[in-house]
């Protein structure tokens, strides 16, 4: 079947062998897809767009990650997201942990130099070599950061600041809204393309149980809607990662995850 240029395609990267806790996320794009489409909900985004329409957006089902780890899977997503852009599509991944966000990006930045990132999470993501893996989920912004090719890197909800990660921070020059002071959220603009990556674990458990890291103190999934539909820039690209069905109550993540998955389709249509 052709699909036309301009056709968001939804695209699951069912990777989890860099987490460094728990195991859970690779099994998170399957269940995401189930939420989606769960009768307990339509398919409208609050901004009216009608995704029961699949003229707007097409699955292109998952990156064949299994048994795959290393630079050797991040190559296969880079390439798989790079064909993607390169047919005029835009992507939105489904995690997977947080490590697969790094060739996704990388292959956006490589069509968009000066690529800004708007990452929502809890965890900066920046260390240099999370317990021998410089490909962890706590390590793709590092990475991202090195390769010279991102504007600006701009995180909102982060609540788990070290010393070696703002260290990193500063040396990558990152702006960061921490938790505990969002009043310059509703203010973020971009000049130029925006890549979103969004880490369910940004939520706080209460609203997002179903995660490997559980992080008190976090954003409503209301806030993380307003940051969705506020921040000034052109949405290009995004990806929703580190959903653990293993960890998941009653599927209330898997539905958080498939309402926010809808709401940045309704952001990257307005593009």
């Amino acid at each position: 079947m052709n699909i036309r240029p301009g056709t968001i395609q939804l695209l699951g990267l069912p990777q989890d062998n860099n987490s460094s806790y728990l195991t859970g996320p690779g099994k998170a794009p399957q269940r995401i897809r189930e939420a989606f489409f769960c009768d307990s909900a339509n398919l409208f985004t609050e901004s009216g767009f009608d995704l029961g329409d699949k003229t707007l957006w097409a699955d292109a089902g998952d990156v064949a990650l299994e048994n795959l780890e290393g630079q050797q899977a991040f190559d296969l997503i880079f390439e798989r997201v790079g064909a993607l852009i390169a047919a005029g599509h835009p992507v939105l991944s489904l995690g997977g942990d947080h490590s697969v966000s790094y060739p996704a990006i990388a292959a956006h930045a490589q069509t968009n130099p000066g690529l800004n990132i708007l990452h929502i999470d809890a965890h900066p993501d920046l260390y240099d070599d999370m317990l021998a893996n410089p490909f962890s989920h706590a390590s793709p912004f590092a990475r991202l950061m090195e390769g010279g090719r991102i504007g600006r890197l701009v995180q909102v909800g982060i609540r788990t600041l070290n010393a070696h990660q703002k260290a990193q921070a500063e040396r990558f020059g990152v702006e960061i809204h921490h938790m505990r002071d969002l009043s310059g959220v509703a203010d973020i603009r971009f000049e130029g393309p925006v890549y979103l990556s969004l880490d369910l674990d940004a939520l706080d458990p209460a609203f997002a149980p179903g995660v490997s890291h559980h992080e008190p103190g976090g954003l409503s999934t209301r806030q993380v809607l307003d940051i969705i539909e506020g921040f000034g820039g052109t949405l290009i690209g995004a990806d929703v990662v580190e959903l653990n069905p293993l960890r998941d109550q009653n599927d209330v993540t898997a539905m958080v995850a498939a309402k926010l998955v809808k709401e940045l389709m309704g952001r990257m249509l307005r593009a």
